[in-house]
């Protein structure tokens, strides 16, 4: 008796849910990468502050001027402006959605026994990711819109910058965000290679663990830097 394989007796694929759980990670490793490569950038901009007042307006204004007369002016900082957003609101659905399902997940019986085993770092990606939510909203209140001026407002970047930098309470919120950050940063790199499969073998993983704690330290500390030396009057 010859059996024949009917289509419905095909070995099924992945589950719905597991297909949307891995496209939801590597939708928050994509738009993951574009904030890495960002604070990097903006890290060296604020580094211009080591040169005085006179480079750090200069690159301002050339950040506005960028690819003119191709855009109008502005134009490059409001199409990043765009590209940041859709990546925020995809990485915060993203993480949403999959601590939701985890959530839900562990009070089900099929659920694994034991939980993620999770490291510090990894405890703050949801907590620390909110509070760098709330460090965003506030930094571009202070330095985009200048919807609030701490330490006084003024047309010159440089000194919106040492305005509020001076003020010790803008500089504790600034490192406490920079802490989130780097924890983020560090978990984050580790948790992308992951997802796109490039921690494969023991020396792949180190690599893996060594990248994300490298970035983390050099984004941190670039970005303390500067303030530091403006609250202790070194950069005036």
């Amino acid at each position: 008796m010859v059996t024949s394989t009917t289509p419905a007796s095909r070995p099924a694929g992945p589950p719905l849910g597991r297909r949307t759980t891995i496209a939801l990670k590597i939708l928050m490793a994509v738009t993951g990468a574009i904030f890495v490569g960002y604070v990097l950038l903006h890290m060296y901009g604020n580094l211009m502050a080591f040169g005085g007042a006179d480079v750090y307006n200069t690159y301002a204004h050339h950040l506005r001027t960028f690819l003119m007369p191709m855009l109008p002016y502005q134009g490059f900082l409001w199409v990043l402006r765009l590209v940041l957003v859709l990546a925020l609101v995809g990485h915060v659905f993203a993480a949403f959605t999959l601590w939701n399902r985890a959530q839900k997940a562990r009070t089900t019986r099929y659920a694994v026994k034991k939980a993620v085993a999770a490291t510090l770092s990894a405890k703050w990606m949801r907590w620390g990711g909110v509070a760098l939510l709330a460090f965003v909203v506030f930094h571009l209140l202070e330095f985009t819109t200048r919807t609030i001026t701490p330490g006084g407002d003024s047309d010159s970047p440089f000194t919106r910058l040492t305005n509020g930098f001076s003020l010790w309470w803008v500089f504790l919120i600034y490192l406490v965000a920079m802490f989130a950050l780097a924890m983020h940063l560090h978990h984050g790199i580790w948790s992308a290679a992951q997802t796109l499969g490039w921690t494969s073998s023991a020396l792949s993983r180190r690599v893996a663990k060594t990248l994300g704690l490298t970035i983390a330290l050099v984004v941190s500390v670039g970005f303390i830097v500067p303030p530091f030396l403006i609250l202790v009057g070194v950069i005036k």
